[in-house]
Parts: structure tokens; C-alpha cells; sequence
């Protein structure tokens, strides 16, 4: 009786072992479709929709993005599959300067780091990952093979593109005063998302800034960009290493968004003085 216990004992453990070991070799890759729509506004009443189609074409190397995301139980690494340009036979190098650069995401410590390119200079942005709080709902839908639950969050617009500029957001940077001289708070511009995850792939990871749901995040739609998981492979036969990048020179998210529109200013007074002469 003593014997049996014992052999029991020992396949207990063993089995312990190497379900221990399987959940922390546990690793996956995640490829995603990006597409977005560009509005032309008041600037597009001036073209033909024959000349509206051909910047549609012109810009679809913007628009359209493919992504992969490995990841384990507690790290993430999130990466753009660069394409040429058709066109040109490029790589779009002035939209280089605002895309997303590789992301790495621990989510058990929150710690982002991210590689940006900016004219030329290498940065290495590290800062805590953005919070978000997620109203998880019962609605499902099937993508792929997973069943998928829906999510909604409500985020600062400027905290899902903190690396990239637009000229809206300087202006609301700038200080703002009323007819009496009154300083003017500027407005904080929310963003809803929507997200589909899967408890099938049981990670709090997802693409881009996005994370913390009960399962891979396998769609997301925000303001007029939606992502699709297109596969997933999990432990696949590669090897799959998952590290943080460590080249660039160090700053945080506030202080590299604080470096981008110093040096627009730059360039829009330059141009500006050239202009003038």
C-alpha cells in the first residue's frame, strides 16, 4: 500500500512538473490585417472622384498594414510586416517618421518599451502601459475557429497615437483664451473601442497598445481603423524569442511626443520663413 501511495505521489508531481513547464513554454504568434479609411473632408470637394481614387491608391501603403504578434503568457512583441510601395518601389519613408515601431509588452510587470525612428534618429520609448478599463459584455461572434466575447473601453485619443503628429493636436496643445482673456482647458478627445477576444487563447494580450481582456484580443476597431486576426499559431515548431529591443537613445512616451512637436514647429516656422522670402 505504502509502494502504490508512493508511485502515486511521484506521477503527481511529475505531472505537476510538466504542466508547470508546458504553461511557462506556452507560446503563440498572431497575425492581423489593418485597414483604414482616410477622410478627404472640405480638401477632397476640389477633386474628381476619378482623382480621389488614384490618392485612395496612392495612400493605400498607409491604409493597409499587416502585423505579427508573438507572444507567452506575460510578453508580447508586436511588429509591422513592411511592404514596398507598388508605386514608387519604396518603403514610405515620410510616414516612417510617425508609424508604430516594434512594441514589447509585459503585462505582469505593465511595462512598455518601443523602438521609434524619428528623421533619422533612433529612440527607445519606455513607460508604463496604458491603463484601460474594459466593459466586458455577453454579445459573442465566431472569427475563425474561437468564439469571441465583446469588449468596450473608452481611451484618450492621444494615448493610441502617442508616436505619430497631427497638426489638430498642436493647435489643441497651444494656449487657448475666451473673449475676457480666460485661459481655456484643452479639450480631451476620447476614443471608443471596440474589441472581440477569445478566451481560447487564454493571454491578456492584444495588437498595438491594446491589452488586458480575458484572452487574446482577436479584432479591434477604433475611430477609422479596424484590426483582424487573419491566424494563429500556437507553439508553433520555431522558435519563439520574445525580448525587449534595446537600442535607442531612452526617454518616456510624454517626453518623445514633446520631442516630435518641437521639431514640426520647426519645420512649419522654416517653411513658413521661406515663404516669406
Amino acid at each position: 500500500m505504502k509502494s502504490l501511495t508512493l508511485k502515486l505521489g511521484i506521477i503527481c508531481i511529475l505531472f505537476s512538473v510538466s504542466f508547470q513547464s508546458s504553461a511557462q513554454e506556452f507560446v503563440g504568434k498572431a497575425y492581423y490585417f489593418s485597414k483604414s479609411t482616410m477622410d478627404l473632408g472640405r480638401w477632397g470637394a476640389r477633386f474628381s472622384e476619378a482623382q480621389k481614387k488614384q490618392i485612395m491608391a496612392r495612400m493605400k501603403n498607409r491604409l493597409e498594414k499587416t502585423y505579427v504578434l508573438s507572444f507567452n503568457k506575460t510578453e508580447s512583441f508586436f511588429k509591422e510586416d513592411e511592404k514596398l510601395d507598388a508605386m514608387s518601389g519604396a518603403t514610405d519613408s515620410w510616414g516612417k517618421n510617425f508609424a508604430q515601431g516594434d512594441q514589447y509588452k509585459n503585462v505582469k510587470d505593465t511595462a512598455l518599451v518601443q523602438t521609434q525612428e524619428f528623421y533619422g534618429k533612433k529612440f527607445l520609448v519606455k513607460d508604463k502601459l496604458q491603463k484601460i478599463d474594459w466593459k466586458l459584455g455577453s454579445e459573442t461572434k465566431q472569427i475563425g475557429n474561437y468564439t469571441c466575447f465583446k469588449a468596450m473601453a473608452l481611451i484618450p485619443s492621444d494615448e493610441l497615437s502617442w508616436y505619430n503628429f497631427s497638426w489638430d493636436k498642436l493647435r489643441r496643445q497651444e494656449p487657448q483664451v475666451d473673449s475676457l482673456g480666460n485661459a481655456i482647458e484643452p479639450e480631451l478627445k476620447m476614443t471608443q473601442v471596440e474589441a472581440w477576444y477569445t478566451p481560447q487563447v487564454p493571454v491578456n494580450h492584444g495588437p498595438s497598445e491594446f491589452w488586458g481582456l480575458p484572452g487574446l484580443i482577436l479584432e479591434i476597431s477604433a475611430d477609422n481603423n479596424t484590426m483582424l486576426c487573419s491566424k494563429i499559431v500556437i507553439n508553433p515548431k520555431e522558435t519563439i524569442k520574445i525580448e525587449a529591443p534595446k537600442r535607442g537613445e531612452e526617454i518616456n512616451k510624454l517626453d518623445y511626443q514633446a520631442t516630435i512637436v518641437e521639431k514640426m514647429k520647426d519645420f512649419r516656422n522654416n517653411r513658413g520663413g521661406r515663404r516669406r522670402g
